[in-house]
């Protein structure tokens, strides 16, 4: 179990504490040990290191909790009025301040969603205000919050302006379908708002430079088309750099050298994964700076300046642009001191002396440290989940294959706890979305449910998802039940080829598109599968045409047309109208408020497979959206799926306790 532990660098090393070696192997953790809510969602150190402030789930409500670090004293307890309403994030705008993001239960819904209201408050818990949003709030709670304007629009921090103690850059987006999005700079005390700029393009994003200048706004249009366009300071026009009509490629900024003239772009590519350039913009020389040969970088963002980028290339790794900069040999410090964990830098003081480090792994949910950069040591602070035992856990490894087609697939493999993956029983896992999302290393909830209940765990990158390029993301283009469903056939019969799978006790299972793909596995491959679960899964794709949230925007619609297939073709691809074809036993699970795949999909999935006498058990639960947020409900959840594995692929049963732990 986790242990305080201080650690003290010497020659450029952390001599850290060591666990007490474990005579027996341990007990595997039971359900309630990874759906109980840890104490605090996140926790950043002030710009002076005077205080910490963190997000906590206090009575079913999150509140931001200020402590001073030098006795430990609460001086500052945050709630946003309304019963139903919580802390979403919150970002340190000077020595004092700090502004806050709301997000807000809707209806009879669990799991509460960005209201795109701001707020900000001191410290101390004075001065607390709401600074803009469309909620109205009448009602204080806590530290005084003070309501004031009702708006129909979100506003989301773009720019807290380091150098500026009392304003940040904020963007904002109004209420409806495809908008064009504006930046304003707004005033953390007054609520002030200033106009910046507004987007030349619809549903965009922006990037500033080192001194807040707005620089770069790079969107979607109605028909799919992303552009790029840039501008050399504020005030000036904005013109269009990139667009993806010609080639279909897109790039976009990810952020400024320090010289505030280069700034690193995202590039796509025909073939292979996505690169980084380095753009001068006054002379309009491009250098590629990185590229990987199989993996998409992504920006690695410390106190909000670009620093490196990382490559979640089986396992994580960074690449900083200056492996000389002070931050890299830090980071390439801590990476040695940690072996077996990532790394990553969370926040750090405006000076640089004390720096808040977060340590992870696959069995590891992440280790807080606040690091001394003069002093070269570094205290343990806390954990997400310190009565997680990693010895109790299943570690996952890379893996990869080639597809029937001779395409590179990659995933992940986490053995049984406790055991290895040989002649195992099998969950295939696959990820919700499905395009450009993807699985990567690092602790994953439901792997470890499954494994620490005797099961092997396959997850599967098949084309569609991100992480490789354009490429491969553009080769899951209308192949619903198509070839993005082959390699996750490919990838079991890999399986039970390399002996890891006993290839008699094999079940499909996940969420979203996840349980869509579950469903048309079994439709698909009748005799490879011994069992099917799908969790908030959409099972009849002709309805995205007719009432489906993406029917709500014409960006939305081009989407299904372009990405899904056109309607006339879906039929044949629904699980719901094959279930004739479906012969092994069903679990199913959806939530009443889901509005991306609402509960009807589950319905007529259930219905389906009654009709053709095929096994099946349903689960509905009338206030969740999509995806589980209650912890009851969880504990519900995964009781009845791992039950129902139980039965089939005959792990080990479920222990479930009858309330909270405390």
């Amino acid at each position: 179990m986790k242990k305080a532990v201080v650690a003290s660098i010497a020659a450029g090393m952390l001599a850290l504490a060591s666990f007490a070696t474990i005579a027996q192997a341990p007990k595997p953790h039971e359900v309630e040990d990874f759906i109980r809510k840890h104490k605090f969602i996140d926790i950043k150190i002030s710009p002076t290191g005077e205080y910490y402030a963190a997000t906590v789930s206090v009575e079913r409500k999150t509140i931001l909790a200020v402590v001073r670090r030098s006795d430990n004293k609460l001086t500052a307890q945050v709630h946003i009025p309304g019963h139903r309403t919580h802390v979403a994030g919150f970002w340190w705008v000077s020595d004092t301040r700090i502004v806050v993001s709301a997000a807000q239960k809707i209806g009879e819904q669990e799991a509460p969603r960005l209201t795109g209201d701001l707020y900000a408050v001191n410290a101390d818990g004075g001065k607390g205000e709401l600074l803009v949003g469309q909620t109205l709030q009448v009602d204080t709670v806590g530290t005084m919050i003070r309501g004031k304007r009702q708006e129909e629009i979100a506003a989301f921090l773009l720019d807290d302006l380091p150098q500026d103690d009392k304003n940040v850059l904020i963007r904002v987006e109004p209420f409806s379908a495809d908008p064009y999005t504006r930046v304003e700079r707004l005033d953390t005390f007054s609520g002030r708002r200033v106009a910046v700029t507004r987007a030349p393009v619809r549903n965009a994003n922006f990037l500033t430079d080192n001194a807040g200048a707005v620089r770069f706004a790079w969107g979607r249009k109605t028909d799919l088309v992303i552009e790029t366009h840039y501008r050399a300071a504020d005030g000036e026009d904005w013109k269009l750099v990139r667009t993806s009509e010609v080639d279909g490629l897109a790039e976009f900024p990810l952020g400024f050298a320090p010289d505030n003239k280069t700034v690193y772009l995202s590039v796509q590519h025909k073939q292979g994964p996505d690169s980084v350039v380095a753009w001068n913009t006054d002379t309009n020389e491009r250098k590629e700076v990185l590229r990987d040969d199989n993996t998409d970088p992504y920006p690695l963002y410390i106190n909000g300046v670009l620093r490196g980028m990382g490559l979640m290339d089986g396992v994580p790794r960074a690449v900083f642009f200056d492996e000389q900069s002070a931050i890299a040999k830090l980071y390439r410090k801590l990476e040695a001191a940690f072996p077996g964990q990532s790394v990553s830098i969370t926040s750090t003081t405006s000076d640089g002396k004390l720096v808040m480090v977060k340590t992870w792994s696959d069995t590891n949910p992440g280790d807080l440290y606040v690091f001394d950069t003069v002093a070269n040591k570094a205290n343990y602070l806390d954990s997400f989940g310190n009565w997680i035992d990693p010895a109790a856990l299943a570690s996952t490894k890379p893996i990869s294959f080639k597809a029937r087609d001779g395409l590179d697939i990659h995933g992940y493999l986490t053995s049984p706890v406790g055991k290895e993956a040989k002649n195992a029983p099998l969950v295939v896992l696959v990820h919700g979305g499905p395009f450009g999302i993807s699985d990567g290393w690092g602790f994953d909830k439901e792997v470890q449910i499954l494994s620490a209940h005797g099961y092997a765990v396959l997850q599967v990158n098949f084309r569609g998802s991100g992480n490789h390029g354009w490429a491969f993301h553009n080769a899951g283009r209308r192949e619903w039940g198509g070839k993005m469903q082959d390699d996750i056939t490919d990838a079991t019969k890999w399986a039970i080829q390399q002996g890891v799978a006993d290839a008699s006790k094999i079940c499909l299972y996940g969420a979203s598109y996840g349980g869509y793909a579950s469903l048309m596995g079994v439709a698909k491959e009748p005799d490879l599968y011994r069992c099917a679960a799908g969790y908030v899964g959409v099972y009849d794709l002709p309805t995205f045409y007719t009432d489906d949230i993406t029917q709500e925007s014409k960006s939305g619609k081009a989407w299904v047309a372009e990405w899904v297939g056109p309607k006339d073709a879906l039929a044949a691809v629904s699980p719901n109208r094959l279930a004739n074809r479906i012969k092994v036993p069903v679990f199913l699970a959806a939530g009443g408020e889901d509005e991306i795949a609402p509960i009807k999909h589950t319905e007529m999935m259930e219905k389906a497979l009654r009709a053709a006498n095929v096994p099946v058990e349903a689960v509905y639960y009338p206030t969740e959206g999509h995806g589980f947020y209650k912890t009851e409900n969880e504990r519900d959840y995964y009781g009845k799926l791992l039950s129902f594995f139980q039965r089939h692929l005959g792990g080990r049963a479920p222990v479930i306790v009858a309330s909270d732990k405390k």
